[in-house]
């Protein structure tokens, strides 16, 4: 019965994939057909009878994200308490998060409920641009993160000559123009190829790696560039990162309070685990590509870092911290206080 159930499923995403051909040359009859002005985004592998389920369990991920991330940026602003360093990149990390999701998963609610695939050719490059752009964002943040905490436990005594307002400031300003560089250069690079056939992308949004196979010219440049550069924005932060991690650990290690150590363990192994779900799906998709690689198993990893990780961050990061539930109880009380004068 389940290998019915799947041929069944195969021959309706067939289906859907043949269905938005005809949408596309019906579209394209009468005009020049060496330019596209639109692609079609055929969406995630989900069975028709499951689509209003998928549909509310995205909204609600979509919205604790939003909901989370918010609540994190407010407090931060309002609670005099939380203007450190940690929490200076903490507010720039939720605003990431929040801004990430936003670039793909409100495109993928409305094509799932209005079963309308296109998105013009201009949308997809500027929705390609600001993923790079948040994505690499929070991969910057991630280690100014990791690297004050190293700070704050391996040189507690120094913490606050090192981590001054000038180097925080200088990191979060070096993070945005670093990733607009970078989201530019690739933007750039796919702007000068030609896509003159299919304009069926087989993923929920504009993926760089899934615009490359549409191409019709050369894109040795744009491969190259990915290699390289996602080298220096991906891998070498990870490894920072790691690193970071490694030192804390070693340095909490030689400290003989086994609370202490359970405790930074708890903290070390969440963060950790999300930065290796951030970090690896990304790595396995861009720049370790498997050649026998499934459209549905790209489409799951993507989910994984654009859909459940900024979801994850506020959890991990914020909520469960002490000053942050202690700023959350001040920010409560200062208004119920207002309210009642």
């Amino acid at each position: 019965m389940t290998s019915v159930g799947s041929y069944k499923f195969q021959r309706r995403r067939q289906g859907r994939y043949v269905a938005a051909r005809r949408y596309w040359r019906q579209s394209m009859m009468g005009q020049n057909q060496t330019s596209i002005s639109d692609f079609l985004l055929l969406g995630l592998p989900i069975q028709p009878e499951q689509q209003n389920l998928c549909y509310a369990l995205f909204l609600a991920m979509y919205l604790t994200t939003l909901l989370g991330n918010l609540l994190i940026i407010v407090l931060i602003r309002l609670d005099s308490h939380l203007h450190t360093p940690m929490y200076l990149f903490l507010s720039n990390l939720s605003f990431s998060d929040l801004c990430f999701s936003s670039v793909t998963i409100p495109k993928l609610l409305q094509n799932m409920q209005n079963q309308d695939p296109s998105i013009p050719y201009a949308d997809c490059l500027t929705q390609m641009y600001f993923f790079l752009l948040f994505g690499d964002l929070e991969s910057f943040l991630l280690v100014a993160m990791a690297y004050d905490r190293y700070v704050a436990i391996c040189f507690a005594l120094h913490y606050t000559a090192i981590m001054s307002p000038m180097l925080c400031l200088s990191l979060v300003a070096l993070s945005w123009v670093l990733t607009t560089f970078h989201a530019m250069l690739h933007t750039l690079l796919m702007a000068r190829l030609c896509f003159c056939a299919d304009n069926v992308i087989p993923h929920f949004f504009c993926d760089m790696s899934a615009l490359l196979k549409l191409a019709c010219s050369d894109t040795r440049v744009n491969e190259w560039v990915i290699f390289i550069m996602g080298g220096l924005i991906v891998v070498i932060p990870f490894l920072l990162i790691l690193g970071s991690y490694a030192r804390i650990v070693s340095s909490i290690l030689k400290v003989p309070s086994s609370k202490g150590i359970c405790k930074a363990f708890s903290t070390c192994g969440s963060h950790l685990s999300v930065v290796s779900l951030f970090y690896g799906t990304v790595i396995g998709l861009y720049l370790c590509p498997s050649a026998n690689s499934s459209t549905l198993k790209e489409t799951v990893m993507a989910m994984m870092y654009t859909v459940v990780t900024p979801m994850l961050n506020p959890f991990i990061y914020s909520l469960r911290n002490g000053d942050m539930k202690g700023a959350l109880s001040r920010v409560i009380h200062q208004k119920k206080t207002f309210f009642s004068l």
